[in-house]
């Protein structure tokens, strides 16, 4: 039997920020943000093989990332050394989604890690707890861990699941990568947006206060969401660089998909309440 096809694949899903606004900064100079996190169904996958000797590995490195900053590995042994466990593992990784693109990539990776390990090693914590230490590894592994579409607020830990309608997306990488860092950084941000009532959310009325900083400093982000806006809603997310266009019919989403131009990678994929995560997690538990 091909190895690679009996491992346990765990998903990795994308997520999209329907919008993002900065409303300021608390008294530890950490941006205070309202967002709402629509997971994917699309995503990419980690399969994790289980040893005693301790020893974490990334049996597919991932280029230009050295090992001790793969927020895979930092995310295991953060698990590791929390819950004082002998156990170490192999790590495989089926790249699918951009890095720097404002998708989640790193922070999906590092949540599934946390999942999946929390249940392979048989640590105990719970979700919160998992998500608590998710927090010391990046601002948006919380929401991966937690699993569900839902409204972020604080500095991303304040919570609050939602179901939206079913919704599929065009999501488009310009081959650009954007620093985070850098975009919140910048003088120029906005960071006095007034805080919006959950239960009055509509697309039109929000917008990525990031999105307008990021076409500025790269054109090919900026030509991308021109392009997009001709066919559908559309929208930076994150700090970019990817764009999503929203679509009610996937046939639409994908007749635009096949229009892109060579130079820009797309896929479509559908909004979901439920990551493909939680649904493993309750498969296997």
């Amino acid at each position: 039997m091909d190895t690679q096809l009996s491992r346990d694949w765990w998903p990795s899903p994308a997520k999209l920020n329907l919008f993002l606004h900065i409303l300021g900064r608390n008294e530890k100079g950490y941006h205070l943000l309202q967002t709402l996190f629509q997971m994917l169904d699309v995503g990419d996958a980690l399969a994790f093989e289980a040893n005693h000797t301790g020893i974490i590995r990334l049996a597919t490195p991932i280029s230009g990332v050295n090992t001790e900053d793969n927020l895979i590995y930092r995310a295991a042994r953060l698990l590791q050394n929390h819950t004082n466990t002998s156990q170490g593992c192999d790590i495989y990784i089926e790249k699918q989604l951009p890095m720097g693109g404002g998708i989640g990539g790193g922070s999906s990776n590092a949540a599934t890690t946390l999942v999946a390990l929390n249940h392979i090693w048989q640590c105990g914590l719970s979700t919160e707890a998992l998500a608590a230490l998710g927090l010391e590894l990046g601002a948006d592994v919380p929401i991966f861990v937690h699993g569900k579409t839902a409204f972020a607020a604080g500095v991303g830990e304040q919570i609050h699941p939602v179901s939206l309608d079913d919704s599929w997306y065009l999501v488009v990488f310009p081959g650009v990568n954007i620093s985070t860092a850098e975009v919140f950084s910048h003088p120029d941000l906005p960071r006095d947006t007034p805080p919006i009532d959950w239960q009055h959310y509509t697309f039109d009325a929000t917008q990525n206060d990031c999105q307008k900083i990021v076409c500025k400093s790269q054109p090919e982000v900026a030509k991308l969401l021109q392009w997009l806006l001709h066919y559908a809603p559309s929208r930076m997310t994150g700090t970019g660089a990817c764009v999503f266009a929203t679509f009610s019919d996937p046939d639409q989403a994908k007749a635009v998909q096949q229009a892109l131009p060579e130079n820009w990678y797309g896929f479509v994929a559908k909004g979901v309440n439920t990551s493909p995560l939680q649904l493993k997690l309750q498969q296997v538990s």
